[in-house]
């Protein structure tokens, strides 16, 4: 017997939740051939695999790459913790399917988020056509909500009318038949945020069993209400649901879960395995009377405006905050609010106005949360042990200084999790970040090591493998993967990039 790869000697996990066997691993294109003791076949290239774990490829449910996956250093970043598909569109925002003053906007108000991609128009197959084999690890896309109501309604804070409501619905439907694997939703964000239960479920019925995903209204103590509405949706629309970075506190949020499994919503969530956020400084800050959907008219209003009641209750949010993307003030990055605010002599709300202004809202943010400790360690393991969890960094490559779960949550979720803590068996950590995202997003080919599925493969040292990357030194790869193939195709060999771009555009299949 001939086939193109051989992987030797590894300890396979299928991805079933069976536990590992002994086993070769045999690759024909872009599809695995054979899963056995294959002493007699020769292959044109052999991975010795000896005392490794060979996986199926991971998936990550939640990654911000949508412009910067064609950076190198980010598909490093990713092929290095064993990720070889981003689920992208996240949050209700990227750039399809819009006009140009969409894309647009949608480049500007989460530039510190998803960067700039280029100019639209831009249709969904349009974008999904210009990931397609241009990087080295697959992509699929979710219809973000936000971006369309924006491209049917401006930044009107209105209920849609009928006919925007049709309108939004004929780019859902469109979306769909050009391969998105979902609808996403960004419900802190604009102008997903004057969206309502009624609006979203009328969106999400065409969905057909792909999952409609979602970053609540509200998370934390104040995840009732937004989990309430999740259920709304649902039950509305018949379809399925994937709550987005439901970490804790597990005593308000694995109830809940529960609840909504209860009454039979079809639900999984993911988390990522830190306690700190990072997201656009906007988001956290501007006051609800500035209108942040229209960038311009806000800069105007913190330049004119008194704020200085709502900053001043704000107090106790400075010294949680790390500027992580400060476009012309970069000397800000990686410096707390306080600290830069010190360093440019003037209080915190003062420089914060200064930088949304300076950076004409484009400025991101690091926050710590305020149950940072033992207490949200153990909210994080136990939401991660639920078997409605799926992984996903929520990783964003944009600034000097993001958070780190860009660049270690996959690494860090076998380092520590599995390794150290425990909270996973290894094939565990095989369900949870390869074969059950495959199935809740439609990827029917992925998430198994099994003949006849896409020859997404990871082999990865489980002495050895963590993440690198800190909050003070975050663009540090993770350590212990060093083999990895998309489609068959090596990509990662010995731990650097091959240079190839086999990386597929993934429809549901």
């Amino acid at each position: 017997m001939a086939f193109d790869v051989i992987i030797r000697g590894g300890q396979v996990l299928d991805g079933t939740g069976a536990p590992p066997y002994r086993a070769d691993v045999a690759i024909t294109g872009d599809t695995v051939a054979a899963v056995g003791r294959l002493a007699g076949a020769q292959a044109g290239t052999e991975i010795d695999a000896t005392g490794r774990y060979v996986s199926p490829g991971f998936v990550d449910c939640h990654a911000h790459g949508d412009a910067a996956v064609f950076d190198p250093a980010v598909q490093l970043a990713a092929l290095r913790q064993g990720v070889t598909t981003f689920i992208l569109g996240q949050d209700g925002l990227s750039f399809a399917p819009g006009s140009a003053a969409t894309v647009a906007y949608a480049s500007r108000y989460f530039a510190a988020v998803n960067g700039p991609l280029g100019e639209g128009p831009l249709t969904v197959a349009g974008l999904l056509g210009g990931y397609d084999r241009a990087v080295a690890l697959n992509t699929a896309y979710l219809l973000p909500h936000g971006t369309i109501r924006y491209d049917v309604m401006g930044p009107s804070p209105s209920a849609p009318t009928r006919e925007e409501l049709a309108g939004m619905l004929a780019h859902v439907e469109r979306g769909l038949s050009e391969g998105a694997v979902g609808l996403s939703s960004g419900l802190e964000y604009l102008p997903g945020r004057y969206a309502t239960a009624e609006e979203l479920a009328a969106l999400a019925e065409p969905l057909g069993g792909l999952p409609y995903v979602t970053h609540m209204r509200a998370y934390g103590e104040r995840a009732g209400a937004g989990m309430a509405e999740v259920v709304e949706i649902a039950q509305r629309s018949g379809a399925a649901v994937h709550v987005s970075h439901l970490h804790g506190p597990a005593d308000v949020l694995l109830p809940l879960v529960e609840e909504a499994l209860a009454e039979d919503v079809d639900l999984t969530f993911d988390t990522y395995p830190y306690l700190r956020g990072n997201t656009i400084l906007a988001m956290v800050v501007l006051p609800p009377e500035v209108p942040g959907a229209e960038p311009e008219r806000a800069v105007e209003m913190l330049a004119e405006a008194d704020l200085d009641a709502w900053w001043s209750g704000m107090e106790g949010t400075w010294p949680r905050l790390t500027i992580s993307h400060a476009p012309g003030l970069d000397w800000a990055e990686g410096l707390t609010m306080v600290a830069a605010a010190g360093r440019a002599g003037v209080e915190p709300a003062e420089f914060c106005r200064r930088l949304l202004i300076e950076t004409r809202l484009e400025a991101g943010c690091v926050s710590a949360r305020p149950d940072e400790g033992p207490a949200g360690e153990e909210s994080v393991r136990r939401m991660l042990r639920h078997p409605s969890h799926t992984g996903g960094s929520d990783g964003i490559y944009v600034g000097g200084h993001p958070h780190p779960r860009g660049f270690g949550a996959f690494a860090r979720f076998l380092g520590q999790h599995v390794r150290e803590l425990g909270d996973w068996t290894w094939e565990q950590a095989a369900v949870h970040l390869a074969s059950h995202p495959a199935r809740r997003f439609g990827l029917g080919d992925r998430g198994l090591l099994r003949r006849g599925f896409a020859a997404d493969v990871v082999v990865f040292d489980p002495a050895t493998v963590a993440d690198q990357a800190t909050y003070a030194v975050p663009r540090t790869p993770a350590r212990g993967v060093d083999d990895v193939l998309v489609s068959g195709v090596p990509v990662l060999a010995g731990g650097k990039l091959t240079g190839a771009t086999p990386g597929r555009a993934i429809t549901p299949r």
